[in-house]
């Protein structure tokens, strides 16, 4: 019994010590829940627009950087994310982009093995010469932001991310392609404050993200700030289909969870408009305050003649959610793009709206000058290029792609193939994938 005890307490004091890089127990700290991409707007134009940068609620963090790296972590002074530590001597970095490409450290291809590990990979080990990179600039939080709650977005970094403001820990992310959340409202202050972010280029999470491209590091994709009030729409999931006999009639349905407390009884509403801004179902339900997260369904409706979706005919509606107070005004605004369709398979045929399909797609990774950092114009020109080849379908190897993206394939017109942020050689677990490496490439889509 005491053997065991001792041994017990040996491994707790070792597991308590062991960095978060290096714990295969522990791949995020202190991070939201993962939720839809969407911002919160304060009037119906600018949530209209979908752009994020028409909210006040929002503060785009990209652009120059101090940046401070090192070959190995060892090599790591201990006062590296203290704030008042001097960052006159350290470099300039361009946020979003891999520091690989910026001067820093070696891009490395590899197809099947681990960059780290390119033989015999024995998890959950990892170098000792590992590179670390730390990013640092000063935040201002908007004096209108006050009473509300306050977001620290990173939509994309590889691979062990940790968060510190004004020197404290924030928390600490794996997985480079989807977003890490943190609220930061205890760590900020009125005025000035200095975000700092610390990204180990290998962790445990590595192992899954074995992709057969080039090996790059750092922050890839955007940064920003926003806020929302203390009673918000923390999420929701839209159902668009079409019914399965004649597929002419639209079925709507749509789940939110409203998150916080204010006082009163607030009203959750949606309004789903055309392309002329008519609104053409709309319905709205109270929301009882009781300071839990609440779950709320509307019932599904119907729209005959509906205009359907599809690579040729990317027709879109408009959804305009509002969560609003007893006196009955807006205190959280949101919206999306929707199109109604189906995707399934009859007969041994891929149908789309109950038509067969000719799958004419390539595969697409995220790859620039930046890096794995692709701008909006580029996503567009390369969209548009697809299109002109009179290309349909569009793979994203081998990874969830930026959320633009994603619009643009409403936009445009174009199905998606979309694949989740694993893959493993040799380890045992995790969906292998084969694609060949570009940009894009023309490929036969099974």
């Amino acid at each position: 019994m005491g053997i065991f005890s001792l041994t017990t307490l040996s491994t707790m004091a070792e597991k308590a010590v062991k960095p978060y890089w290096q714990d295969v127990q522990v791949v995020e700290v202190n991070k939201e829940y993962p939720r839809t991409s969407f911002m919160t707007y304060n009037n119906r134009a600018d949530a209209l627009s979908g752009k994020f940068e028409r909210s006040k609620y929002y503060r785009l963090l990209n652009g120059t950087w101090k940046f401070y790296f090192v070959d190995s972590y060892k090599k790591l002074p201990e006062n590296i994310t203290d704030p008042n530590t001097n960052t006159d001597s350290w470099d300039d970095i361009q946020v979003p982009g891999n520091w690989e490409v910026q001067g820093h450290g070696i891009a490395i291809y590899t197809n099947h093995g681990y960059e780290f590990k390119p033989r015999n990979p024995q998890p959950p080990t990892l170098p000792e010469a590992n590179p670390v990179g730390v990013y640092r600039r000063d935040i201002d939080i908007p004096a209108d932001w006050d009473g509300r709650d306050i977001y620290l977005h990173l939509a994309g970094a590889k691979s062990g991310v940790y968060v510190y403001i004004n020197g404290q820990e924030v928390g600490y992310s794996e997985d480079s392609k989807n977003p890490a959340e943190f609220l930061i409202n205890n760590y900020v202050k009125p005025g000035k404050n200095i975000l700092t972010v610390k990204i180990f280029r290998w962790s445990t999470g590595s192992y899954l993200e074995c992709q057969d491209f080039w090996r790059m590091s750092g922050i890839e994709r955007d940064v920003y700030l926003y806020s929302t009030p203390r009673q918000f729409i923390s999420d929701y999931k839209v159902t668009s289909s079409l019914d399965k006999k004649e597929y002419k009639e639209g079925i709507f349905g749509l789940d939110i969870t409203v998150e916080g407390s204010a006082a009163g009884v607030s009203t959750l509403a949606y309004s789903l408009e055309d392309t002329a801004g008519k609104a053409i179902l709309q319905n709205e339900i109270p929301v009882k305050n009781r300071g839990l997260s609440n779950f709320i369904t509307f019932d599904e409706q119907s729209l005959p003649d509906v205009k359907r979706w599809s690579a040729e005919h990317p027709n879109l509606y408009t959804l305009i959610l509002a969560l609003k107070d007893d006196a009955g005004h807006i205190t959280h605004l949101t919206g999306c793009k929707v199109g109604f369709r189906t995707s399934e398979i009859k007969d041994g045929r891929f149908c789309i709206n109950g038509v067969p399909v000719l799958v004419k797609g390539a595969n697409r990774h995220e790859h620039s000058q930046l890096g794995r950092t692709v701008s909006k114009e580029l996503m567009e020109e390369d969209i548009r290029l697809m299109k002109q080849h009179n290309l349909n379908t569009v793979r994203n190897s081998h990874y969830p792609t930026h959320p633009y993206w994603y619009q643009l394939c409403d936009r445009y017109g174009l199905y998606v193939i979309d694949e989740a942020n694993i893959e493993s050689h040799g380890m045992g677990y995790g969906p292998a994938s084969l694609a060949k490496d570009s940009t894009w490439l023309p490929a036969h889509m099974d």
